[in-house]
């Protein structure tokens, strides 16, 4: 559908504070074009699908002349199976955030990958990358590890609750990557510590990592945002660590998708208003 009029949609669990669905539809309103965003929520007893319901979610969406949608939590792998055609970038990190469909065949984009180098550039401008903990090896983490990757990390250690997975990850980012199962020694020798994982989401609290591991000279930075304010950003702020949240890689991930589902560029603190604007725990 490109004749200004877009039927968009985010797939996942919990999702019914996010954001996105208003960004896109300001948006493409403040460019003259008419946008419905929906969630498909698989949250039980929430959003009406069940958690097996990912390919069941795509073939209606493709039906009903839907544009793209946008993938989260946990559907990030799993729906690579269900499409045609990956971009260079999914194909690089193995997960895909955001889907388009086109001419009968369904593209799968991962916009994680370059939102968050664009968060990193805009919200700690200038940190060292000599050494970087990322911790979280899942769909997000493997977007985040390529694109420290790309930025230049000289060393990036990734550490998972599952060994393997930390491990397949920095066989496929290359030979700047590790698996470490040792956070302590990690953090010690780390210049910035990332987490990519759900933990500090409201409907899970906690830290990633003992915050003890903290010191002063890291930066630390979060992709949750809801809450904004995670357990682990507000004890690295305590203790005068350069933070930086959610918004950023929220923000830029869905300027990259708006192009990719209409094909026109998106305003960034355009975006970055509406997401603001919301306010709230997310």
């Amino acid at each position: 559908m490109r004749s200004g009029s877009y039927r968009l949609g985010l797939v996942g669990q919990g999702i019914q504070l996010s954001r996105t669905p208003a960004m896109h539809e300001a948006e493409a309103a403040a460019q003259g074009l008419s946008c419905r965003y929906e969630l498909f929520d698989t949250d039980a007893g929430i959003g009406g699908w069940s958690a097996d319901a990912l390919p069941d979610i795509l073939d209606r969406a493709e039906a009903q002349g839907f544009a793209g949608l946008n993938v989260t939590f946990p559907y990030k792998q799993a729906v690579i199976a269900h499409l045609h055609q990956l971009s260079d970038a999914a194909r690089r990190v193995g997960a895909v955030n955001t889907v388009v469909f086109r001419d009968g065949r369904r593209l799968g984009h991962n916009t994680d990958f370059s939102g968050f180098a664009d968060s990193l550039r805009t919200g700690l401008p200038g940190a060292p990358m000599e050494d970087v903990l990322l911790i979280g090896a899942g769909g997000a983490g493997a977007a985040l590890a390529h694109a420290l990757a790309d930025v230049g990390a000289g060393r990036i250690r990734i550490a998972d609750t599952r060994p393997e997975a930390a491990q397949a990850l920095a066989a496929h980012v290359g030979p700047v990557a590790e698996a470490t199962e040792d956070i302590a020694q990690a953090a010690a020798a780390a210049s910035g510590i990332i987490n990519a994982t759900p933990v500090g989401m409201a409907k899970l609290p906690g830290c990633p990592i003992d915050p003890a591991l903290l010191e002063p000279r890291h930066w630390v930075a979060d992709i949750i945002y809801f809450p904004l304010e995670t357990a682990f950003l507000r004890a690295a702020r305590a203790i005068g660590c350069r933070t930086t949240g959610g918004e950023g890689m929220a923000v830029f991930q869905a300027v990259h998708a708006f192009r990719l589902f209409t094909g026109r560029p998106a305003d960034a603190e355009r975006m970055r208003a509406t997401f603001q604007r919301l306010g709230g725990p997310g």
